[in-house]
């Protein structure tokens, strides 16, 4: 079994800065961290490794730098890494992005098939959700989202059963790999790399692939392949309305209470004739 845990570099939030003309993140000189939620799922690919035996490649895509968070994936246990790097590929939107992953993992499986791809599901940058769907979406695989469980992997019948958070509940699917997941945060516990993994990982002859070498097509990638367009990158003004203090006439819940209703209907006028009109009404 080969499972293939697609993860991104991104920068540490506290010092995100904005290109002025792309609208892009500037990653030069900004601390980058793996993205939380990848973990998540490397970890459940680790654990089905564990279990099975299967094999962990370790994809993404991104600058020279995004090196490190590979090795870093090797060091947990992953087999085999490759980094997806090409000028090409910059400015690369969700779009993009999931067209490239694909033909990077299209490219793996010509060595051996891939089974089932694990993604974040999200990203602490983009927050969108959409590259793991959009992969399997061009793969053809089964989208097993927001799981909170792998229930059951048959290796032999290739069925998978996994419970699926949704808005009214747990889900319990079963269906065919290959498929496609993303694991929920906190469904699992990142494990600490072994001295064997860690030595490996430094001595590991990292895979490096262009975009000419995984056959994308250059107008479907970077700037170019990307539709979305970020028209302004902005701060929100700070609110000019400073804190008021509401004193009561005593320290107990009911005093205190008392005076923050009387403060409410006093900067609301109205608002006490809306709400006795609404009881006359009965609603």
């Amino acid at each position: 079994m080969h499972i293939v845990v697609c993860i991104k570099q991104v920068p540490d939030s506290a010092q995100i800065r904005i290109h002025p003309v792309t609208n892009t993140i500037m990653r030069q000189g900004v601390p980058a961290i793996i993205n939380p939620f990848d973990l998540f799922s490397l970890e459940e690919a680790l654990r089905l490794k564990d279990k099975v035996g299967a094999r962990v490649t370790v994809l993404t895509m991104g600058p020279p730098m995004a090196e490190t968070s590979l090795r870093k994936a090797l060091s947990l246990g992953a087999d085999d890494a490759v980094l997806l790097t090409d000028r090409k590929f910059a400015g690369s939107d969700t779009l993009a992005t999931s067209y490239a992953l694909t033909s990077a993992i299209q490219k793996l499986a010509e060595e051996e098939p891939v089974d089932i791809v694990f993604c974040g599901k999200q990203t602490v940058d983009g927050d969108t959700a959409q590259v793991g769907p959009g992969i399997a979406t061009r793969l053809g695989f089964e989208q097993l989202t927001y799981i909170t469980k792998i229930e059951d992997l048959n290796t032999a019948s290739k069925e998978i059963v996994v419970q699926r958070r949704s808005e009214g509940g747990v889900q319990v699917l079963k269906t065919k790999l290959p498929c496609m997941i993303t694991m929920l945060e906190g469904t699992n516990t990142i494990r600490f790399g072994k001295m064997d993994d860690l030595f490996r990982a430094a001595r590991y002859d990292l895979k490096t692939w262009s975009r000419d070498f995984t056959g994308a097509e250059e107008g479907r990638v970077g700037l170019k392949g990307s539709p979305t367009v970020v028209s302004k990158v902005f701060v929100p003004k700070p609110r000019a309305e400073k804190a008021k203090m509401i004193v009561a006439a005593s320290d107990t819940p009911d005093a205190m209470a008392a005076a923050a209703i009387d403060a409410i209907f006093a900067a609301q006028p109205k608002l006490a004739d809306d709400l006795l009109a609404r009881a006359a009404a009965g609603l």
